[in-house]
């Protein structure tokens, strides 16, 4: 039987991490599976502007980095390890992981949400220099520039529309001949002068790689199959994000796209009944934010509920 730890932390970015320095200074050493993407998404981020602390900014890498070696700094250990399956069925918790089994008192679930992407070499070697899966985080970059949306629902108009605060020229691609998203959301799209609407359009290359940032796209058209390029500085994802968290379906509370349904910001729960010791933070349970000082927050959150729990049981 393998030892029972304390605290178990799923992912290492900024929800985790955070949540590794409130439990390790709480003397709880926790241990840090750190997943099939160590730091989040984070960790494929250039320039972070907007976290509390850093007025000339820092590279996301930077910010990961800076927060591990917090963390290790006040106990918490790290393993490249996945999960590979859960029993909440039983207290202390047993995971079946990469590295072997572990058992644990409470369990923080930060494995976060992967965003959808095309799936283009080009686009996936363009990742932080001008293609961006989060227009919050990157918009600004583009000021007074034009730039390219993929997508047909409301996420993709949401970003369309907020990234015209900044860019002189949104253009919104959509493969099919119709938008799924909602008849206000469309309408405002459509209505504002400077987002233009193409559909029946993917892109089939993003230009650039060469020079290391994006230069243009390059476009079919799946109707006639015509080929044109599109000059662009940027291209932004908006075909949603993917929870990890198919691993607890059945055993925690999922809503119907697959993030974790939260009570009380944290606690998860199974059949409307909250499941003791486990807590769910960062964007596997945030469709909403998604933005690294709200996922440390709930990092945050997680970890003094865990340390709640364990003083009230006698830990």
């Amino acid at each position: 039987m393998s030892e029972t730890r304390d605290t178990v932390i799923l992912g290492s970015g900024c929800a985790g991490l955070t949540a590794a320095i409130y439990t390790g200074r709480a003397g709880l050493n926790p241990l840090v599976l750190e997943g099939h993407e160590p730091g989040g998404q984070l960790s494929i981020t250039t320039l972070v502007e907007n976290f509390p602390g850093w007025p000339e900014g820092i590279q996301g890498p930077e910010l990961i980095d800076n927060m591990k070696k917090q963390a290790a700094k006040f106990g918490a250990t790290f393993q490249l390890a996945h999960l590979n399956s859960v029993d909440l069925s039983k207290h202390p918790y047993t995971l079946q992981t990469s590295a072997g089994e572990i058992c644990t008192r409470t369990l923080i679930v930060a494995s976060g949400a992967s965003a959808r992407w095309l799936g283009l070499p080009s686009e996936q070697a363009l990742i932080g220099h001008g293609v961006s899966s989060c227009a919050t985080c990157d918009g600004f970059f583009f000021r007074g520039r034009e730039i390219a949306v993929v997508g047909g629902g409301d996420s993709a108009m949401e970003e369309a529309l907020f990234l015209t605060r900044f860019a002189s020229k949104v253009t919104l691609l959509h493969r099919r001949d119709a938008f799924r998203a909602s008849k206000i959301m469309l309408e405002r799209a459509i209505a504002h002068p400077n987002i233009e609407l193409r559909t029946n359009t993917v892109v089939e290359e993003v230009l650039g790689v060469a020079e290391q940032e994006v230069r243009g796209l390059r476009l079919r058209d799946v109707t006639n199959g015509n080929v044109t390029t599109l000059p662009v500085s940027g291209l932004f994802l908006g075909i949603g994000h993917e929870p990890n968290a198919k691993m607890f379906h059945g055993q925690m509370d999922l809503d119907a796209d697959g993030y974790i349904r939260t009570k009380d910001n944290v606690l998860t729960t199974h059949n409307g009944v909250v499941v003791p010791g486990v807590y769910a933070c960062g964007d596997v349970q945030d469709r909403r934010y998604r933005q690294a000082i709200t996922a440390a927050g709930s990092g945050c959150m997680a970890a003094l509920e865990a340390e709640k729990f364990l003083e009230e049981h006698g830990h």
